[in-house]
């Protein structure tokens, strides 16, 4: 374990089935000690952001998601319409139940858009399961979900990699996560679901620009030859994403040597904080 009095934060980026790589960075971080002190996650990144917070373990995290199918995430019944995010919330309550935010042993934030008022959504705050689902609902794939006044849709669609969330509470050093590095792909399918998915990866495209300008480290796997809605390949998936933080864990651990810092500034006006 590091003994440090700085305060520094984790950002799990979205990127939909890619989301599995995030567990063999987790995996990284263990072996290494390495802890954190925030956790804001967007899209697949809030679920597992959420059990991070939670104090799951790497081994806890694989034992659950190694057994999880398709079907059990996107539970609709008519083929190429949106599903409800219940299989999102089930996963959460289940295993971590049916709590609030603030409940969690380390500050979690779940980031998502409200497509009433156009705004992003930093739920810091309220029901857990809720906050992820919201978080996750990407357009075309998953049904919008109600949160108080507002509907929500993914996060992605405004803020890919959140480390910019993480230096509004506080954080002295940022490491992100980014598991879609790839996300700026075309497509030559004219099917419904491919149009919609490249066209969030282009939406994508320019927020994620803002997650690498708020982190002092991003880890970056490569995922190019995975799909973001598959599942295909999940060990390999892992493998990447212990390797990516492998190969740059020395800038990590010199982030844990380092002193305070005056903290940066972020542009918070476009962004609702439910803290």
């Amino acid at each position: 374990m590091f003994k440090k009095k700085i305060k520094v934060g984790i950002a799990f980026g979205g990127g939909g089935a890619r989301g599995f790589t995030h567990l063999g960075v987790i995996k990284a971080f263990e072996e290494f000690g390495i802890k954190f002190d925030c956790v804001a996650g967007t899209s697949v990144g809030s679920i597992v952001g959420a059990f991070y917070a939670a104090g799951y373990t790497y081994k806890q995290m694989y034992d659950i998601v190694k057994n999880i199918k398709e079907k059990d995430i996107r539970k609709n019944v008519i083929p190429f319409t949106p599903s409800k995010t219940d299989g999102i919330g089930e996963l959460v309550i289940n295993n971590l139940g049916d709590i609030n935010i603030e409940e969690l042993p380390i500050h979690f934030s779940a980031v998502a858009v409200d497509i009433k008022s156009t705004k992003e959504i930093c739920i810091s705050k309220g029901n857990l399961a809720k906050a992820v689902m919201g978080s996750c609902a990407v357009p075309g794939v998953f049904q919008p979900v109600i949160f108080d006044d507002m509907i929500l849709c993914d996060g992605g669609l405004q803020n890919t990699i959140p480390a910019d969330i993480l230096r509004y509470y506080g954080c002295d050093y940022v490491v992100s996560v980014d598991v879609n590095k790839s996300r700026t792909y075309g497509t030559d399918s004219t099917k419904f679901l491919d149009v919609v998915m490249c066209s969030i990866r282009i939406l994508m495209k320019s927020n994620a620009v803002r997650g690498y300008v708020y982190s002092d480290v991003v880890v970056a796997p490569e995922t190019k030859r995975f799909k973001s809605t598959k599942a295909d390949g999940m060990e390999e998936m892992i493998d990447e994403g212990y390797k990516a933080a492998i190969d740059i864990m020395p800038e990590i651990m010199e982030i844990f040597n380092k002193k305070k810092r005056n903290k940066i500034k972020t542009e918070s006006q476009d962004i609702v904080f439910l803290d």
